[in-house]
C-alpha cells in the first residue's frame, strides 16, 4: 500500500476548526463517557478501525464498563443503557446514514425531551465531528 498523505503533519492548520470543536465539546453539556459512546458508534459505522480503539480506550478512561462496550454495536438489544444513552445512539445512527429526512421527527422530539436544547446541541455536533475525523481517517489510511 502506498503512504498516504499526513494532514495532521503536513497542513495542521487544515484540522484547527475541528480541534476548536472538539475543545468546546469537551465543555459542552455531554458527559465524557457520553461522548465516548457518540463516538464509537459512529466509528463502528464508518468502520473506522483506528478511531474504535481510539474511542474504546477514552471510554474505559472515562469509567465506561467493558460490558457496556462491547454491547454499543448491539445497543437496541442491551440492557444496559439509560434512555438518555439510547437516544444519543439512535442520533448518531441516524445522522451517520443519513437518509434523505435526516433524523426522523420522532427521534429529533425524544432527543429534545430527553436530553434538552443544550445536550442535543452538543450531540448533533459531536456526532458531526466524529464522522469528519472518520472520514479523515479513512481516506488517509491512518493507523
Amino acid at each position: 500500500m502506498n503512504q498516504r498523505l499526513n494532514i495532521y503533519q503536513e497542513q495542521p492548520e487544515a484540522l484547527q476548526g475541528m480541534l476548536t470543536l472538539e475543545q468546546w465539546i469537551a465543555q459542552s453539556a455531554l458527559s465524557k463517557r457520553e461522548v465516548s459512546l457518540v463516538k464509537l458508534r459512529a466509528s463502528q459505522i464508518n468502520g473506522c478501525l483506528y478511531c474504535i480503539q481510539m474511542h474504546v480506550h477514552e471510554a474505559v478512561k472515562a469509567g465506561e464498563s467493558e460490558q457496556r462496550l462491547h454491547q454499543v454495536v448491539a445497543w437496541r438489544k442491551a440492557s444496559v443503557f439509560s434512555d438518555e444513552e439510547r437516544i444519543l445512539l439512535l442520533l448518531t445512527e441516524e445522522m451517520t446514514t443519513l437518509s434523505d429526512e435526516g433524523i426522523r421527527e420522532e427521534s429529533y422530539e425524544k432527543a429534545l425531551e430527553l436530553l434538552g436544547e443544550q445536550k442535543l446541541i452538543a450531540a448533533i455536533m459531536t456526532i458531526t465531528v466524529i464522522n469528519a475525523w472518520n472520514r479523515i481517517a479513512i481516506a488517509t489510511k491512518l493507523h
